[in-house]
């Protein structure tokens, strides 16, 4: 396979994925090394930065996703005739912004720094697809943990956690997660 049809193949895996894949996945599926997927992944990256391409590829974490430009949403969103997604309220944001920044965590853990009970805050992200179980915490009654989705980087225009803004005055993740392991 040359450099034009392995690109091609990728372009045509992602486009029928939908989903955020790995490059190990296509890798996998076109029978070829890594490398050569990664370098046919930002042969299209870079083919989709043109001004005349609808298209882009997002990179979310370690995997790919193929996406609309963000310029053309309004348009796509008149398309399809989508219902616009109700803002995440405060309560919500609270509730998200406690996951990402010490994910995994688990209910307790998020009432506990919110100090209110936060189930429908968590059953509305869980809905909207921005968090995710993560597992069960080897914690007594073994609770469910939380985490964000590629959804969740998506959507706020992140590439990984890494992305998101600092927070002054907060404790470091191994302070807080040496705090979970205690509560």
């Amino acid at each position: 396979m040359n450099q034009k049809q392995i690109r091609a193949a990728v372009e045509a895996m992602l486009f029928a994925c939908g989903d955020p894949i790995g490059a190990d996945k296509l890798a996998q599926a076109v029978q070829l090394p890594q490398v050569s997927v990664e370098a046919a992944l930002e042969a299209l990256r870079e083919h989709y930065t043109r001004e005349d391409s609808g298209l882009c590829l997002l990179h979310l974490n370690t995997r790919w996703q193929l996406a609309t430009k963000t310029e053309w949403a309004d348009c796509i969103r008149r398309l399809l005739d989508s219902r616009r997604s109700v803002p995440l309220g405060p309560a919500a944001m609270e509730t998200l912004t406690v996951i990402a920044y010490n994910q995994p965590v688990s209910r307790a853990f998020i009432e506990q720094v919110r100090g209110v009970d936060s189930s429908s805050s968590v059953s509305g992200l869980l809905e909207k697809g921005l968090i995710e179980e993560a597992g069960r915490l080897d914690l007594p009654g073994r609770p469910v943990s939380f985490r964000t989705t590629d959804t969740f980087l998506r959507v706020f225009g992140l590439s990984s956690l890494a992305d998101l803004p600092p927070v002054h005055g907060a404790e470091t993740k191994s302070d807080t997660a040496s705090k979970e392991s205690e509560g």
